[in-house]
């Protein structure tokens, strides 16, 4: 089987170290890297590569399974989204890594239906959930001037207050963090979805959020990334320096500095 290639923090040329924060235990797969949270069972991190000039068209399959390196009582399996309304949503989007040569490709496909890889999400699509779904395929496009390469970290914000889903705390809300290079400097922006409401009537919470914008069912909003940091304890230095959306946060002030995205042109790049 052809070795994995995980995630590259010189991708980019511009140094872009993978975040990191004490307790969690790195995977490497094919041109990503997720890093878990054995006590919430889910990933805290994932880290991909994306060579939008190389990717490849590989057959989907759906041949789920746990990670063999990892205790099974430190991933959440396909119990938890048996006989439900969680869908397995990959953190690492199935076709990012698809790129290179073929035998590489598939297994990078492959390597993305591990359960590591995954979180639980409602089953509820609309427009914002596919917003969300198509950002890595809308900051690549204005990458593509800049050499058509991208890395994306996706990632669950884990909180003492998510409830509690068999045996699983389950994220209301997940953050994305896009990066490229502009010319030799390093730009990047984040993300936050939230799928509070959609969750309600799955696991029938009562939670009181009041250190965040109020948010709805999937809505995306973008964000700055120091505020993703501030939310995840995750060291993000470097991609808090190179956050294009930062000085337009500060002067909105703190009750602002959240902006809802209805569509791709309000995003600032």
């Amino acid at each position: 089987m052809t070795t994995p290639v995980p995630f590259d923090e010189d991708f980019l040329g511009p140094t872009t170290p993978m975040p990191s924060r004490p307790g969690l235990i790195e995977l490497p797969y094919m041109h990503f890297t997720v890093s878990m949270d054995p006590n919430r069972r889910l990933a805290a991190v994932t880290a991909v590569n994306i060579d939008g000039s190389r990717l490849r068209a590989v057959a989907r399959g759906d041949n789920w399974r746990l990670d063999d390196r990892l205790p099974a009582d430190q991933q959440a399996g396909p119990e938890l989204y048996s006989n439900n309304d969680l869908d397995r949503g990959h953190l690492v989007r199935r076709r990012d890594p698809v790129w290179g040569p073929q035998e590489v490709a598939e297994r990078a496909n492959s390597d993305t239906f591990h359960y590591t890889v995954c979180a639980p999400q409602t089953s509820t699509l609309n427009q914002s959930m596919t917003l969300w779904l198509g950002l890595e395929d809308y900051v690549l496009e204005h990458a593509r001037q800049y050499g058509q390469l991208l890395s994306v970290f996706t990632g669950c914000i884990f909180a003492g207050e998510d409830p509690i889903y068999r045996d699983v705390a389950i994220p209301r809300q997940f953050y994305k963090i896009a990066a490229w290079a502009q010319g030799e400097e390093l730009a990047a922006t984040g993300y936050v979805l939230d799928q509070t409401s959609s969750l309600d009537p799955i696991v029938e919470p009562s939670i009181s959020v009041t250190d965040v914008p109020p948010l709805g069912p999937y809505r995306t909003f973008q964000v700055p990334i120091e505020d993703i940091a501030s939310a995840t304890a995750l060291e993000l230095a470097e991609l808090v320096a190179a956050d294009r959306y930062a000085p337009i946060a500060s002067a909105a002030g703190a009750e602002d500095r959240w902006t809802e995205l209805a569509e791709f042109d309000a995003i600032v790049l």
